[in-house]
């Protein structure tokens, strides 16, 4: 069983998410590749598939939604669980993103996939990686800044997935 855990970060939190997920289904006993959507060279070659990205303003970054677009009929032949990062603040991370959970554009390529789940975890904002727009937007919406990322819950949820992919074995 071979999964393929890949990702878009602009300033590296969903990456750690990414790495965090990998090293959980790795302690179940699964074979997980961790690696940014830009450097995988056959997504065919695995299992299944772990796809996430950092969210801007309802969007997942342009790498990953052409990764998705452009491997779509592969992807329906395989379990997928996709998963989006972003919100800060305390509390459910769909009603922080107002019941947002995934962006609208590539929704009927996720309908297509089918993915068994799509996860919302919370994000890292940190001011000092931002350029002057960014932390103007962070201020103007009066977003809280920090590290809301809940590493129990991302921990559990790839526990899960390693435990659907272990039946299927």
């Amino acid at each position: 069983m071979k999964v393929l855990v890949a990702y878009a970060s602009k300033y590296g939190a969903t990456a750690e998410i990414a790495e965090k997920i990998g090293q959980a289904l790795k302690q179940e006993g699964l074979q997980a590749d961790v690696q940014p959507v830009k450097s995988v060279k056959n997504p065919a070659e695995y299992t299944a598939v772990v796809l996430g990205s950092a969210v801007y303003i309802g969007q997942w970054r342009k790498e990953v939604a052409n990764f998705l677009k452009k491997n779509e009929k592969m992807l329906t032949e395989r379990p997928v669980w996709l998963f989006s990062t972003g919100p800060a603040g305390e509390g459910d991370p769909v009603q922080l993103m107002k019941g947002w959970r995934f962006p609208k554009g590539l929704q009927p390529v996720a309908d297509s996939i089918k993915p068994r789940d799509i996860a919302i975890f919370h994000g890292n904002v940190n001011a000092k990686k931002m350029n002057f727009i960014e932390k103007w937007m962070i201020n103007n919406v009066k977003s809280p800044v920090g590290d809301f990322r809940d590493w129990n819950a991302i921990t559990k949820w790839a526990t899960d997935i390693a435990s659907v992919l272990k039946k299927q074995a």
